[in-house]
């Protein structure tokens, strides 16, 4: 009588990994797909470059964790670099660490407190987190990247690099609270993510949320038009 084999592997947890592997493959290249329309965009300030990739960066990292938000931000970031990029090793690093810096900590708060209170507050923090890591590194990398002063640098980070990174990372907190539940719901139908327990306690979306991400989104959409000096 052979011995049963203690180290196979459930076929149910086979499928799961294909369907998460699938899924995450599904979202780095849709944010590799919004890296190239936000190429699009016109510059702001001449040099800094409007980006919506962290929505599906952060979608995904609400999803599978903040180490997934992790590697597909690095994925995307080494993609770019090879691709459509011409900022070279710099550009990339600069890129991962504003990506990580808010899909991580976005992630990491809605992991602990897993609602849409929890989402807001994650994003914001995100928000936050984002501005204060590019202030610091844009202070220390700027001035070798664009060959200036770093006491001019030091001027521009309250009039140039405050604005937007509060301004990106607030579109990308817009469109991940609008865009979050019909991606995942999409996700969900297509069998490729799991049915959460708050999903089913309350499927339906708030009028109050959805009001109130509406107006995120086109606050901040505004700005970034002005900024971009479409508007």
């Amino acid at each position: 009588m052979s011995e049963p084999n203690i180290s196979a592997v459930p076929a149910s947890h086979t499928r799961m990994t294909v369907k998460t592997v699938t899924s995450l493959g599904m979202l780095t290249a849709v944010a590799y797909v919004m890296v190239c329309l936000s190429k699009l965009l016109p510059q702001v300030y001449e040099f800094l470059q409007l980006d919506v990739q962290a929505t599906a960066i952060t979608i995904g990292g609400f999803l599978f964790g903040p180490l997934a938000a992790a590697a597909i931000s690095l994925v995307v970031a080494v993609v770019e670099m090879f691709t459509i990029s011409d900022t070279g090793p710099i550009g990339c690093i600069m890129n991962v660490l504003a990506t990580v810096s808010f899909c991580c900590t976005a992630s990491f708060a809605y992991k602990k407190l897993h609602t849409k209170k929890g989402a807001v507050i994650g994003l914001a923090l995100g928000v936050l987190a984002q501005v204060a890591v590019m202030l610091l590194w844009n202070y220390l990398i700027t001035p070798i990247y664009q060959g200036v002063p770093r006491a001019v640098v030091a001027e521009m980070l309250p009039k140039v690099f405050l604005p937007f990174n509060l301004v990106k990372g607030g579109l990308n907190m817009g469109l991940i609270l609008v865009l979050y539940k019909p991606v995942v719901t999409a996700l969900r139908r297509a069998k490729l993510v799991p049915e959460s327990q708050s999903a089913v306690q309350g499927k339906k979306l708030g009028v109050g949320f959805a009001l109130f991400s509406l107006a995120v989104l086109i606050t901040f959409a505004v700005i970034a038009l002005v900024l971009m000096g479409i508007l």
